[in-house]
């Protein structure tokens, strides 16, 4: 960034007050009597003006306390933001799988599947939906990855609504109200 402008330093600033009054929060994990898998994904569609690829975002909570999350760049370009965030779905999912694997190998069960949420209504419902839509017929890996899980219960995807979505963090600029 060779040219930075006002709106780099306000969002500075901005970070560096969030630092400065959250300098003494730590990391508290609890113990809880059921400790469940939950993940949040968001996606901000096209967001990149320079190649309109989206920035895909998850945090996965063991309980209340995130031990896994990611925010990055997607490798290919999106038609629309259902597949953005279906392709993202794809991604959370394999973490997920991941991090039950590595649960089983610890000897560490979970009382229920891993939670799934998703703010995009359109992406949910088609990890139930068996039904294949011309138009995602380039994403059916990922689709039928995800409904393959589903159908087997080893997760469950829900809709969270947008006001409720803890990634929002990661994938664009929120207001000073949504932060604090």
């Amino acid at each position: 960034m060779h040219c930075l402008t006002q709106t780099h330093w306000t969002a500075t600033k901005r970070l560096l007050r969030y630092l400065k009054k959250t300098i003494f929060h730590g990391i508290n994990i609890k113990e809880t009597s059921s400790p469940t898998l939950t993940c949040f994904l968001d996606v901000d569609w096209a967001s990149s003006l320079d190649d309109r690829k989206s920035t895909s975002a998850y945090v996965l909570f063991l309980g209340h306390t995130p031990i896994s999350w990611s925010s990055k760049k997607q490798r290919a370009i999106a038609r629309s933001s259902t597949e953005a965030e279906y392709r993202a779905l794809a991604t959370v999912v394999a973490e997920s799988m991941w991090l039950l694997s590595l649960f089983q190998e610890m000897k560490f069960t979970l009382p229920r599947p891993p939670l799934l949420l998703c703010d995009n209504l359109s992406a949910t419902q088609l990890s139930f939906n068996p039904v294949q839509h011309s138009r995602m017929k380039h994403i059916q890996i990922d689709i039928h990855f995800v409904q393959d899980l589903v159908e087997k219960f080893f997760l469950n995807v829900q809709h969270v609504h947008t006001n409720d979505q803890v990634t929002d963090l990661l994938t664009k600029p929120l207001s000073r109200q949504r932060t604090d």
